[in-house]
């Protein structure tokens, strides 16, 4: 077979042109660190590259939702730490208050005292996060949640949970609506509450009790009135409407329990003939009326001395607080839970993303080693083929002539 001059040079020409783009190629990778350049140089390990690299990036984004997610929830954890706080030095003030040998002017002063409570109560309900956005306004993060009225305190927000996308399948509530932390409080003992008649003129004082049969009490309304002096009382059901019906009639005796239906309370003191005790189920009562109430009782007892009706308001007032208290609580543990499950899918996420980014470092990444001998392999070969087509080149029959 005969090989003509230009076939031997353009044949080692393109040897060593290939060569070359070898060498530059290894040089690249060495410099960049990567061993894919181009989709090109491995097609399988490219596709796979890039569908890693964009779940590791969602991946990423995740991690960013769930470190917000904590965030927002710590500092909402951290300030409905502050209210319980609150709540529980106006149980104390309830307790203190019950001192029959205070004074009208100390009264007024815990009044005073509980009056900056609720302001600062008030404060913490309308706190905001980082970016200026209210906590507990349900969905509706630029609205001031609670504002004051004619009425009262009143809630503007709405009753949206705001949620972050945690992981793939999970998302969770980053934050409470302030109705479900402030407002919508079940007043007595939250099932039913107990209140005196405004007309009564005993000492008589009933206390809030509880359900001791769940099954025996389906929400009813009842009308307890004593008969004296024979020291009895009747309990009617008046659901439909008084006089109602009869459930019984008992001897009294201060202090002792009541019992019926499934429900059981006390009443204190010495009621009057004709007194009446109203049992109904509970209704919603928001904490700023509880203190707000304890408030007034306080303001009146400052001018009126101890009375029964000042000590029905000091006990109706702590166990309202006892309420709000728990439901502060009861919010703040579920906070903690959700807390406690960003933490574990973080701590899972973290070491999804590491096995991620060594995979991908694995199909992408240049190996050194590999490279630095590939480059001088191709290098010796490079060399060989300069030195040899050097010698070919010069190779002619009139040189042996």
């Amino acid at each position: 077979m005969r090989i003509s001059t230009s076939s031997l040079y353009n044949d080692n020409v393109a040897t060593m042109n290939t060569l070359q783009t070898q060498i530059g190629q290894t040089q690249q990778q060495i410099s960049t660190g990567r061993r894919l350049l181009n989709a090109a140089d491995d097609p399988a390990a490219a596709a796979r590259a890039a569908e890693l690299t964009q779940t590791d990036m969602a991946n990423d984004q995740l991690a960013s939702n769930r470190i917000a997610a904590i965030n927002t929830l710590s500092l909402s954890e951290s300030i409905l730490q502050g209210v319980t706080s609150l709540l529980q030095d106006a149980k104390d003030v309830a307790v203190e208050a019950s001192s029959g040998t205070m004074s009208g002017v100390s009264r007024k002063g815990l009044a005073a005292d509980l009056q900056g409570k609720l302001d600062v109560l008030m404060g913490l309900a309308n706190s905001t996060d980082g970016l200026g956005n209210y906590l507990f306004s349900g969905g509706q993060g630029g609205v001031q949640p609670f504002v004051s009225d004619a009425g009262g305190v009143a809630y503007k927000g709405d009753d949206v949970q705001r949620k972050v996308q945690a992981s793939a399948s999970r998302q969770i509530t980053t934050t409470d609506t302030g109705s479900d932390i402030f407002m919508r409080i079940r007043n007595g003992n939250g099932t039913f509450q107990a209140a005196p008649a405004a007309t009564n003129g005993g000492s008589g004082i009933i206390s809030q009790g509880g359900v001791t049969d769940p099954s025996q009490y389906t929400g009813q309304s009842y009308q307890l009135t004593f008969s004296m002096p024979a020291a009895t009382y009747t309990v009617n059901d008046v659901t439909a409407g008084a006089p109602g019906t009869l459930v019984t009639t008992a001897p009294y005796v201060s202090g002792q329990s009541i019992s019926f239906n499934g429900i059981q309370f006390e009443v204190q003191g010495t009621p009057a003939n004709g007194d009446v005790f109203n049992i109904s189920p509970s209704t919603n009562q928001s904490v700023f009326e509880t203190l707000g109430n304890l408030i007034s009782a306080l303001n009146t007892g400052a001018v009126s001395g101890v009375t029964t009706a000042y000590n029905q308001s000091l006990k109706d007032a702590n166990a309202s607080l006892s309420q709000s208290l728990g439901n502060v609580l009861g919010v703040r543990a579920t906070m903690g839970a959700r807390l406690n499950e960003l933490d574990a899918l973080q701590s899972s996420g973290e070491d999804i993303g590491l096995q991620y980014k060594q995979t991908l470092s694995k199909i992408q990444d240049t190996d050194y080693n590999k490279a630095i001998t590939d480059l001088t392999m191709q290098q010796m070969m490079l060399q060989a083929s300069q030195q040899s087509f050097v010698k070919v080149s010069q190779m002619s029959l009139f040189n042996y002539l």
